[in-house]
Formats: structure tokens, sequence, C-alpha cells
């Protein structure tokens, strides 16, 4: 058998493994997966996603519903693990609420004392829903619900940004390893909160160190956003892609119209990777905010979850003006290489696209 054709076949089984059509998925990014997007990627035979970050229980439960009603259900939810307790710093965060007054309505005091939902009772929201799959970021699930995932035929996905994570996801019990390249867009899902910009490793880099260290299937995403893509992953030993940002564009992402705009015009170059807007390390577009965040002058950002709850006012300001200067317009570095259009026509390029070129290194 020729190369080429190997890794169509083995894509295909990783996909008809999982009930879907193409080995296509769509990143769980929190705050722009509606189920709009989802029910589009699924029907046109990839993976749906829900980014349960921020989502309390019953709009976990509420959104799966949406999903089954116009899809054909196939989905992952995913979670990020805790942090440890942020460490306060009272003088600090006024400092840094005066910065962010510059940018936006004034902050409150009290502003950063704002809690993410409770990890627990999100996580039983998920089991409740019965995905077919649970993916996990930032970290590891507690063995006790990983032992009640599986007791329930749910597979574990767990995204890595390290060869070290991924061995260590594999002993934990995930069914597949997400590789995550510096290149994508959104948080850096890197285990170590302090260390994702220390170990900045890029996705062509990762992927096949990944591939040779653990013995369960391996997803590549950061930085996919086209058929050349998605075919390079596959080649370098990926079973399947996910991808983010190149979907953003889609209508039903229901994005502002200036991140979909930025997004066009975004060279790699153009993109940064900031903890100004929740403390934790991610890449977006390099905005007049991100930049005058990361002068020497401004104060270093307050640790997640306090600084995303004190640029939240400046952020939801943003979104309503559609001010692109103050919005958290996350990007991947292949942002540009997206396009306006529905995301089952997406889906479909992106496959058809890689398998004539892999047909064509098959020698057809």
């Amino acid at each position: 058998m020729s190369p080429g054709h190997a890794v169509l076949d083995r894509a295909r089984a990783f996909a008809a493994h999982h009930g879907l059509r193409v080995p296509i998925l769509l990143a769980p990014m929190a705050g722009s997966c509606p189920p709009s997007l989802s029910s589009a990627v699924a029907n046109a035979g990839g993976l749906g996603a829900c980014g349960a970050l921020l989502m309390a229980p019953a709009a976990i439960q509420a959104w799966a519903a949406e999903v089954r009603a116009t899809s054909n259900g196939a989905f992952q939810m995913n979670l990020w693990i805790p942090d440890p307790p942020p460490v306060r710093d009272a003088l600090h965060e006024e400092s840094v609420r005066a910065f962010l007054g510059r940018w936006g309505p004034p902050v409150a005091p009290e502003a950063g004392d704002a809690r993410p939902p409770d990890f627990a009772a999100q996580c039983e929201a998920m089991l409740a829903a019965a995905p077919t799959i649970i993916s996990s970021i930032m970290g590891l699930y507690p063995p006790a619900f990983v032992a009640r995932m599986k007791e329930r035929g749910i597979r574990w996905f767990a995204n890595v940004t390290t060869v070290a994570e991924a061995k260590a996801a594999e002993a934990a019990g995930a069914d597949a390893i997400v590789a995550q390249g510096m290149e994508a867009g959104g948080h850096r899902g890197a285990f170590q909160a302090a260390r994702a910009e220390a170990r900045m490793v890029g996705l062509f880099a990762l992927l096949p160190a990944v591939v040779d260290a653990v013995r369960v299937p391996v997803i590549a995403t950061g930085g996919i956003a086209d058929a050349r893509g998605v075919a390079a992953a596959l080649i370098l030993g990926a079973v399947a892609v996910q991808i983010g940002t190149a979907f953003l564009r889609c209508p039903e992402a229901k994005l502002a119209p200036a991140w979909v705009s930025a997004l066009a015009q975004a060279a790699p170059e153009d993109t940064m990777v900031t903890r100004a807007f929740s403390g934790r390390a991610g890449r977006g577009i390099a905005t007049a905010y991100v930049r005058a965040a990361a002068d020497a002058s401004a104060p270093s950002p307050a640790p997640y979850p306090v600084q995303r709850a004190l640029t939240q006012a400046m952020r939801d300001q943003a979104n309503k003006t559609n001010d692109l200067d103050r919005m958290q317009a996350w990007a991947g570095q292949s942002a540009a290489l997206g396009r306006v259009a529905p995301a089952a026509d997406l889906v479909r390029e992106l496959w058809s696209g890689a398998e004539a070129i892999l047909d064509r290194r098959g020698g057809r």
C-alpha cells in the first residue's frame, strides 16, 4: 500500500470508530462554539464541540439538547482543569484596574472576586449530557471522574502541549491525545500555567514527537486552516485534525463583525500570546489593548481567573460597540487561510482537498 493511501485509511478508520464521516473536529472554544456551529460541523460528518468553561450546569444541558435536536448529535464537551486558587494582591489589582479604566468602564474593587462555575457540578452535567467524547485542557481529570466516563462509554481526549504532558495523559487513561501547537488561537493548554510561554513548541515539531511517544491515537491542532494543513498533519502521524480559528469566519459562529474582518487580514506575525485578558496565556490578534498591555509601563496581568474578571466590563463593552482594539479577538497564526463560508462547506472542502493531496501522494 502506498504511503498516501495508508494515511487516508488510518484517518478514515479513526473517523468511523467515532461515528464520523470525516476526521475533522471542531475545537471546543469557550464562548465561541454556539450550537449552530457545532450542528453544522456535525451534520457535515465532523465532530461538534462545546467549550463549557464558562457554562453553568443548566447551560451545558441546554447546549447538548439543542445540538442533538439540530444535528446527528456527534460532539465533544470540554472543560479546563482548575488552577490552584490564585494568590491575590490588592495593591497590584488596583494598578490593573486603573490601567483597564483607560480602556473601558471603571472597574470596581470587588470585580476580581468573581468565580468560575463549580467544576464538580460542571463535570456532573457533562456526564448527564452523555456526549460521545469529553475532552480536557490545562491538565488531567481526576482518576475517579475518568473511571466514571469510561463506565458510561464516554471517550476521553486530552489536550497537551508537550511530549511530557502527552505521556502523562496516556498513563492517566486518555483514549486519544490532542497535540496543540503554539500556533493555535485562544488559550494555550499547558498543564502548568507559569510555563505556557516557556514551552512554545510548534505543531510540526510537537506532533511527530508525540506520535512516537504514545500508543493511543493523536489528533493535531494549532495552525491548521486549509486542506494542505490537514494533509500535512496526517502525514506526520495524526489520525484527525481539530480546527478552531478557521471556523470562526463561518456565519454559524456568530462572531462580532470586527473580529471576523481582523481574521481575514491577520498575517501570522499579527497575532500575539498574551495574558492581558484572562491571566492565562492565549494567542489572539495584536490589538491596541494587547500591545499596550505588553508595554513595560503597563502592570503585569493579575492571575487567572482574577484578570478575566477584571477585564469583563471592557470586553463586554467592546463586543457591544464592535471595537476590535479592546476585544478579546482570539486567533491562530493561520487565521487568514480561513474564509467566509458555511461551516458544512468548509468541512467538505478541508477533507476533499486533503484526500486529493494524499491521493496524489499515493500515486493515483
